[in-house]
């Protein structure tokens, strides 16, 4: 599926692609084998962290993830849901202008979308919650430059 020429933009000149690999390859399996991975969590303290962020913070408790509250910005509307199982961290934008879906996939089908359906970046993995924390804000760091990139097109 191809991405919308405004998200397909806005990723590319927050430079996605390398930002994701990089966060990807400094917390892996290597770092953080499968017997270190945090597996079960304390939902208040991924909330505090979150929060600790700038963010509100949401749980869906029917679909298991973690939200922030949807943004609205201009005509757009901005959210960020983080799923967390197994110690690894899928990160979900979603995008909306005038109410049409632009965005709604985890960030791992970015990449496959801008070079090719064969191109891989696999999701950040953490061990304890000062992983998580920097994965976090690194993700939220990104969330921010894509939206502002977002709407300077």
């Amino acid at each position: 599926m191809e991405l919308d020429s405004r998200i397909k933009d806005a990723l590319t000149k927050i430079d996605f692609v390398k930002r994701y690999e990089e966060l990807s390859n400094e917390y892996d399996s290597e770092r953080t084998p499968l017997s270190e991975r945090l597996i079960y969590l304390d939902g208040e303290e991924v909330m505090d962290s979150i929060a600790a962020l700038g963010y509100k913070p949401l749980f869906d408790s029917k679909e298991k993830f973690f939200k922030i509250q949807e943004e609205e910005v201009e005509d757009y509307s901005f959210g960020f849901h983080i799923i967390l199982r197994d110690g690894k961290a899928d990160l979900v934008w979603v995008v909306r202008k005038d109410d049409e879906l632009l965005l709604g996939a985890p960030w791992s089908t970015y990449s496959r979308r801008l070079i090719s359906l064969d191109y891989r970046i696999k999701q950040p993995i953490y061990g304890d919650y000062d992983d998580l924390d920097e994965i976090l804000k690194t993700a939220f760091e990104m969330y921010e430059d894509f939206k502002k990139a977002v709407l300077a097109e």
